[in-house]
């Protein structure tokens, strides 16, 4: 059997002067598992989601990803090349001036060439249904078409599983049908933090709600 994508062992964790937000917590995500995560304000969801790409350290556990214990900065480098986070605000994540410059910046830091990063970019967009926005400034569009932006430049990365967190925050019916569409059509691993059962129902397969430091499958 494969090692799971990630494989997260009697993990605790608290912030500096606070109570501990995990308390001896274990999660697993196999490869074409689609999984959601739901609790209540402040219960950890996206501290969650930072443990798994190292850039919060649990005080205790272990952190396993793509087969390797990962304990420091540099061990979380090529699990953030593999697993593709999708920031709850999208002005977050994008940072360049044209959403073409976004899209690339990804696969230029992977190494690709110039014209490998432009085709992966302009096959991403259109995928997306965003041809013609290469040239758009990126803090110009509307908030549905940044997150379909900044969707596009996690997937240049080609991950092997999404982590989305409260991805159709703030969009109107339109752009929310059309997310909700693209991910269903993803042939990837997919966690999705999110506060609406009917998203969640649509794209995963077994959700997890996390109370009181622990993950509970509902």
């Amino acid at each position: 059997m494969a090692d799971p994508y990630f494989s997260l062992q009697n993990i605790s964790f608290a912030r500096s002067g606070f109570s501990p937000l995990f308390r001896d917590l274990n999660f697993k995500v196999l490869k074409g598992e689609n999984i959601g995560v739901i609790g209540g304000n402040g219960a950890g969801k996206t501290s969650l989601f930072h443990l798994m790409m190292g850039l919060l350290l649990p005080n205790s556990g272990e952190i396993i990803a793509f087969g390797k214990h990962r304990k420091t900065e540099d061990d979380f480098y090529d699990v953030r090349t593999k697993a593709g986070y999708l920031f709850q605000n999208s002005d977050d994540q994008l940072f360049c001036p044209t959403v073409e410059e976004d899209v690339s910046f990804g696969p230029l830091n992977l190494g690709m060439s110039h014209n490998e990063a432009k085709k992966v970019t302009s096959e991403i967009l259109n995928q997306l249904g965003l041809s013609g926005f290469e040239k758009r400034i990126t803090h110009h569009l509307s908030g549905g078409e940044k997150r379909l932006v900044a969707l596009a430049s996690v997937l240049a990365m080609r991950p092997k599983v999404l982590l989305l967190d409260e991805p159709t925050t703030g969009l109107d019916d339109l752009a929310y049908k059309r997310l909700a569409d693209i991910l269903r059509n993803l042939d990837i691993s997919k966690i999705i933090i999110s506060h609406d059962d009917a998203f969640l129902s649509a794209l995963t397969e077994k959700t997890y709600r996390l109370e009181d430091g622990q993950l509970h499958l509902t």
